[in-house]
């Protein structure tokens, strides 16, 4: 387990932000600490559809359950989040 700094835009949000989280944390654990920092408060709610994430320009997202640790992303490197 490590501390794991990561740069996050979801998108409609106007802000980027660093997103504190653990090596050992899956994508929706990641999904789930990003949505308390933009949903409700610079992102509007979308109950019942699914936060997913992928690198920055990447078309493809990431499986929500694969851990950080063998997503091959760098420290502070972004993430994009949408709903699907």
């Amino acid at each position: 387990m490590a501390l794991f700094p990561l740069s996050m835009k979801f998108s409609g949000d106007f802000v980027l932000k660093l997103l504190p989280i653990d090596t050992e944390d899956t994508m929706a654990e990641v999904a789930a600490a990003a949505a308390l920092n933009a949903v409700g408060m610079h992102v509007a709610a979308q109950p019942g559809k699914t936060i997913r994430i992928k690198r920055q320009g990447d078309d493809a997202p990431f499986d929500l359950k694969m851990k950080v640790k063998d997503s091959g992303l760098l420290p502070t490197e972004t993430i994009e989040l949408y709903f699907e």
